[in-house]
C-alpha cells in the first residue's frame, strides 16, 4: 500500500471526536476514496460507504432527500445491520458533488451527532458555491494531492530515516553526499516520468514497464479533458480548449494564459473564461500561479486578477504529452531537450501540495520570477527559480529583485541539477530536489 501523508490527518480528525464532518476535496484518481476506506475500516467495526455519483447514475435513491431522518432511513434500507453508535459507526457519503443538497444536509447531520461522518468529492469550491446554505463551522475541508516526491520516495523503498538525514541537510544549508544526490536525481527523474497519481505509481512498481504506466495517464488526462457533465456543450469546448492549451502555454517564454489564443478570437479577454479557469482549478485538474508585481507580504494582497499561469496537476501527464514513452529525453539530459516545463510543473506541484499559494513575479521591466511563496516567520516573500540546465546562475529577474530594498528579501532559492549548495547574498543555490523541503 501507498504511503500517503494524509492518512495521519485523516485518523486524527476521526479520533479526535471533533463534531466537524471532515470534507476530502481533490482531483479524480488521486486516491481519495482508497485511503479514506483503508482508514475508515481499520477504526470503525461498521463503516458504510455510499457513492453518489452511482447512485445518480442507477437508482438515485438520495436525489430527493432533504431531512435527517430521511437521510438515515434510506441508510438503513441499504446498510441498516451495520448502523449502530457514533463511536464505532462510520458513514463515508463519497462523491458527495453528484447531489448538492447533501452538503448542506452535512450541517443537520453533524448536530445530529448519531453517527460519525466523513464525505470526499471533487468540484467542491464550484459545488459549494452554487449550494444554498454553506455549511460553514460544520465541516473542515482538506484538499489531496497525487503522490508528493516524498511520498514517492517511499514508494520506491526509500525510508524515512534516510528521508530525515537529507532534511537535516537542507536545513543547515548543506552539500548531499555524491552519492546521495546520484540517487535523489535519479528517483526525480524518474518522477517526473511517473508522477504521482496511484494507479501510474502502482503500474510503475509491479511492471516497470513505461508504456502501461503511460496508458494510465493518457487514459486520466483524457477523462480529466473530457469530465465537465454539468456544463452545456459549448462551455465543456472552452473548458477542454483552455485546458489543452496548458502544455503548450509552458512551452511559450511568458508560459501564462493568454485569452485571445483560446477560441482564436480578438478581444477576447480573461475575465471571459473566467469560469472555465475556476472550473479546472477546483476541479484539481490544474493548478493556478497568480502574477504579482509588487511583492509584499503577505502576496495574496497584491496579486493581479488577469495573469495568470495554468500548470497540470500532474507531471507525469506531462511528461507523457511532451515525449511518450521515450524515457530518454528525461533520463539522459539531453542537450536539445529543454526540461524547463517539467522541473517547473514537478515544483507548482510539490508546493501546492505542502499547501502553498502560488504566485510568480511580473515586472514590465525587471522580468519574471518563476515563483514566490509566503513566509510567516519573517514576513516577506522567498523568490524561487527553477533551472533545468547548466546556467543556473544565470537570473538576471532574480538578482533585480533581490537587490530591491522594497521588497524586504530575506532569501532566495535558485533549484538546479547542481549538487553543490552554496550562497552568493541572499541568493541560495540547492539541488531540485530540496522542493521537497520547502
Amino acid at each position: 500500500m501507498l504511503f500517503r501523508k494524509i492518512e495521519a490527518l485523516i485518523e486524527e480528525h476521526l479520533r479526535s471526536g471533533s463534531e466537524k464532518i471532515l470534507l476530502i476535496d481533490g482531483a479524480r484518481q488521486v486516491g481519495k476514496t482508497y485511503i479514506i476506506r483503508h482508514v475508515g475500516q481499520k477504526l470503525f467495526p461498521n463503516f458504510i460507504e455510499i457513492n453518489m455519483i452511482e447512485d445518480a447514475l442507477s437508482d438515485r435513491f438520495f436525489e430527493k432527500i432533504r431531512t435527517v431522518e430521511d437521510f438515515y432511513l434510506q441508510i438503513s434500507m441499504l446498510e441498516g445491520n451495520r448502523m449502530h453508535e457514533k463511536k464505532d459507526t462510520l458513514i463515508f457519503i463519497d462523491e458527495i458533488q453528484a447531489y448538492p443538497h447533501l452538503l448542506t444536509l452535512l450541517k443537520f447531520l453533524s448536530q445530529d451527532g448519531r453517527f460519525t461522518f466523513i464525505a470526499s468529492g471533487s468540484l467542491l469550491g464550484v459545488t459549494l458555491q452554487e449550494t444554498a446554505s454553506i455549511p460553514m463551522g460544520s465541516i473542515r475541508k482538506v484538499r489531496m494531492y497525487p503522490l508528493d516526491f516524498e511520498e514517492f520516495l517511499y514508494a520506491n523503498g526509500m525510508n524515512q530515516s534516510a528521508v530525515s538525514l537529507i532534511r537535516e541537510k537542507f536545513m543547515r544549508l548543506e552539500t548531499p553526499d555524491v552519492q546521495v544526490h546520484d540517487r535523489m536525481m535519479d528517483l526525480f527523474k524518474k518522477y517526473l516520468l511517473v508522477g504521482g497519481l496511484p494507479d501510474a505509481v502502482n503500474s510503475y512498481l509491479s511492471t516497470t514497464n513505461i508504456r502501461e504506466v503511460r496508458a494510465i495517464q493518457s487514459e486520466i488526462h483524457e477523462y480529466y479533458a473530457s469530465d465537465a457533465s454539468k456544463y452545456d456543450s459549448e462551455r465543456k469546448l472552452k473548458i477542454r480548449r483552455v485546458y489543452d492549451l496548458i502544455p503548450s502555454n509552458m512551452e511559450n517564454k511568458k508560459k501564462r494564459v493568454v485569452a485571445n489564443s483560446i477560441e482564436n478570437k480578438k478581444g477576447k479577454m480573461f475575465s471571459d473564461y473566467q469560469d472555465e479557469f475556476e472550473y479546472l482549478i477546483s476541479a484539481g485538474i490544474a493548478l493556478s500561479v497568480q502574477a504579482v508585481s509588487n511583492p509584499v507580504f503577505p502576496l495574496i494582497q497584491s496579486a493581479g486578477k488577469n495573469l495568470l499561469k495554468l500548470y497540470l496537476n500532474d507531471v507525469g501527464i506531462l511528461s507523457d504529452i511532451l515525449y511518450g514513452s521515450n524515457i530518454r529525453a528525461v533520463m539522459d539530459e539531453q542537450k536539445s531537450i529543454n526540461m524547463g516545463s517539467l522541473y517547473e510543473n514537478a515544483a507548482a506541484q510539490e508546493l501546492a501540495a505542502h499547501g502553498h499559494r502560488l504566485f510568480y513575479y511580473d515586472n514590465r521591466t525587471r522580468g519574471e520570477v518563476d515563483y514566490l511563496i509566503d513566509d510567516y516567520e519573517t514576513l516577506s516573500s522567498v523568490p524561487l527559480e527553477i533551472k533545468s540546465g547548466k546556467d543556473y546562475t544565470v537570473h538576471s529577474a532574480l538578482s533585480a529583485f533581490t537587490s530591491n530594498e522594497d521588497y524586504n528579501v530575506k532569501k532566495a532559492f535558485v533549484l538546479s541539477n547542481e549538487r553543490t549548495v552554496s550562497r552568493k547574498g541572499s541568493i541560495i543555490y540547492i539541488p531540485i530536489y530540496y522542493v521537497m523541503f520547502l
